[in-house]
């Protein structure tokens, strides 16, 4: 599936005076100084699985070690930076490929950077994942079955789509394709937020991300 948005765009020519800026700092200099290793933790799973709220648990923890980091969450990108887009399937996939290149810049500046969507489309999380270096993408699913998600209904989202007032609501009428081989697998019904979050920062620490 390709976005609208890059279609229109691939459609147009660059122009010329459109060159990538050298910056007098480089990547390697902004890791040194941090002395972290950067990446983005690319958190996916269903409406209400957890996501955002390990997201920002795992967020706090590695600020509490003093470790650099941003969290982007789906709710609040769409305030501002996504905030002309829907959710039809287009979308969708013009809003986790905008996300992307912001986490990128993230991890350019040698930031580890937190993205909570739910990226439903295995091509777009392959996508993001291919705009930075194999070492710096971490998908997390997290793993929440649909009845337990749908039981939490925070927003009353699944009660909606239920009775159809919501269209191409992932899980109900529209898919979410799980991933096949995440670097973190949190079986979030199993566990505390705390213990998802502990889960986490310990793949970190144990892979030399975090010091």
């Amino acid at each position: 599936m390709t976005s609208p948005y890059v279609e229109k765009n691939a459609q147009n020519e660059k122009s010329s005076d459109v060159v990538w800026h050298l910056a007098s700092v480089s990547h390697e200099e902004r890791v040194t100084q941090l002395n972290q290793k950067p990446a983005i933790l690319w958190f996916t799973g269903l409406s209400g699985s957890g996501k955002s709220t390990i997201a920002n648990a795992v967020d706090k923890m590695l600020f509490d070690l003093g470790i650099k980091t941003y969290l982007l969450d789906g709710d609040n990108v769409r305030h501002g930076l996504n905030g002309d887009l829907g959710f039809s399937d287009d979308d969708r996939v013009e809003n986790i490929r905008r996300v992307s290149e912001v986490a990128k810049l993230f991890v350019d500046a040698g930031i580890i950077v937190s993205t909570a969507f739910i990226s439903p489309f295995t091509s777009d999380r392959k996508i993001a994942r291919d705009l930075v270096d194999s070492s710096q993408f971490i998908e997390i699913f997290i793993d929440t079955p649909l009845d337990v998600c749908e039981s939490r209904d925070p927003k009353g989202l699944y009660k909606k789509a239920r009775s159809g007032e919501i269209k191409n609501f992932t899980g109900i009428s529209s898919a979410y394709e799980e991933p096949n081989a995440p670097e973190i697998h949190v079986k979030c019904g199993e566990k505390s937020i705390e213990q998802c979050a502990i889960q986490i920062v310990d793949y970190l620490r144990d892979n030399n991300y975090i010091r």
